[in-house]
């Protein structure tokens, strides 16, 4: 009787939690609606691209909410899928189970105005050399803005894992810049994991988790989960506004949050003072990361201001890290803010002794039915176990799951937020969703 009550509470608390954060329904401080009350698109195929492709329905013109009514993988072949086209929401939550998973490529978003929810980007190295070319990010915003990332699964980079990237210096001035490259992007709720290390990259190592370039403004990290990257938990680069509020970086490598405004790369160009607000955020050191790794640190020439509140930094062995470091002897200068810089009392703050415990319950793409690598990446960091891998191959390969398929009924869903009216989601499990052996399951049963 015990063991029944203890199952029914925690299947009440995760679909507390899940009513909560699990789904598109708009947030106070979201930039944009992304296509909410355009046209539905349906996907029917796991095709690359052609009728019925994820990659038909992304080049659609005008607003629109993608749903899907097949599940399983969507096989790029070494490529990238382009989003061109604004107003767009992408609704993974709408897939029958397993979900939809992208394969061998990964995703750059060019536009505006753009919701993306409950996908995973699985990119791998795909059998490719060491040092031979293939270099994809699983997701990046390229010059976009007004654009939110949230619930989806980020795994296996060959440079990022999720991004907000563009070209530096586009027009004459600071506001000019700032206006050219990516701006007003939300990351809410996001795995970005097991970049990979010594593979196809052409510049060697590079198993990195963000990088915000140079001059990207207002780039919010709310609530993401960074695991087994050597680095950029985010990086944030010269003249970039960042916020990072209840994120959860473990088992980084060399660094985790750090800035580094380039003279190599500001070469002709007036300095600008980066930003960083960071906020109840939690670090914790794994296998692969260095000894005495601080929370923050800097590199570089320009200066950085930065306000830190309630940020958490300890070891394997739960002893405390430092909260910041240098990294080149530079003329960087670190100047400490008095207050946020931007408006934190729109998000919903955890103390950072609770943020592990409630992040893990609810981060990535689908948690309700979540993938197996997204369980076994989840369960590692709870138990303090896992590494920084070279090819996906390490941790199992690409999955192989068998195509799933069922029809989209629009009067089911709350079409403005994206949610089940009956309140549950495809393929919603409860309780833990341990992924067990044979024998382990069997020992499991009452």
């Amino acid at each position: 009787m015990r063991k029944t009550l203890q199952k029914a509470a925690i299947s009440a608390m995760l679909a507390t939690l899940l009513a909560g954060v699990a789904h598109a329904e708009p947030h106070p401080a979201d930039p944009t609606k992304g296509g909410a009350g355009g046209r539905i698109i349906r996907v029917t195929t796991l095709a690359k691209a052609g009728p019925g492709s994820l990659a038909e329905a992304l080049a659609a013109k005008g607003p629109r909410t993608v749903v899907f009514e097949v599940g399983g993988v969507i096989d790029l072949g070494r490529d990238t899928l382009e989003i061109t086209e604004p107003f767009l929401t992408v609704a993974g939550q709408t897939a029958p189970s397993p979900g939809v998973t992208i394969i061998k490529g990964g995703i750059d978003l060019k536009t505006h105005d753009v919701v993306l929810s409950h996908l995973r980007v699985m990119t791998g190295a795909d059998g490719q050399a060491k040092l031979s070319g293939w270099e994809a990010d699983a997701f990046s915003t390229v010059a976009a803005h007004n654009v939110v990332v949230e619930h989806c699964s980020f795994l296996w980079a060959l440079d990022e894992n999720m991004s907000a990237s563009g070209p530096r210096f586009t027009g004459n001035s600071v506001a000019e810049w700032r206006a050219g490259t990516s701006h007003d992007v939300v990351f809410r709720e996001n795995l970005a994991a097991e970049g990979l290390a010594n593979s196809s990259h052409p510049k060697g190592e590079h198993s990195k988790g963000s990088l915000i370039h140079d001059n990207a403004t207002n780039i919010t990290f709310y609530r993401n989960v960074w695991a087994h990257n050597v680095e950029r938990a985010p990086l944030v680069k010269g003249g970039a506004q960042v916020t990072m509020i209840n994120n959860v970086i473990y088992n980084p490598g060399h660094r985790a949050v750090h800035y580094n405004l380039m003279n190599l790369e500001w070469t002709g160009h007036d300095y600008v003072t980066g930003e960083i607000t960071a906020v109840g955020n939690v670090m914790r050191g794994g296998n692969d990361t260095d000894p005495g790794l601080p929370f923050l640190m800097l590199g570089g020439d320009g200066d950085l201001k930065y306000f830190g509140k309630d940020n958490r930094a300890v070891d394997r062995h739960g002893n405390p890290l430092p909260q910041f470091g240098r990294y080149g002897e530079t003329k960087a200068r670190l100047i400490t803010a008095k207050a946020p810089m931007t408006d934190v009392s729109r998000y919903s703050v955890l103390p950072s002794g609770e943020v592990e415990t409630s992040v893990l319950q609810t981060v990535g793409a689908r948690p309700w039915d979540r993938a197996p690598d997204d369980i076994r990446v989840l369960f590692f960091v709870a138990e303090g176990r896992g590494d920084i891998i070279d090819d996906e191959k390490q941790v199992g390969g690409y999955p192989h799951p068998v195509a799933t398929f069922a029809p989209f009924v629009e009067a089911d869903w709350n079409l403005d937020t994206m949610t089940p009216k009956s309140g549950r989601y495809p393929g919603q499990k409860a309780g833990a969703q341990e992924k067990l052996s044979t024998r382990d399951a069997a020992m499991r049963q009452p």
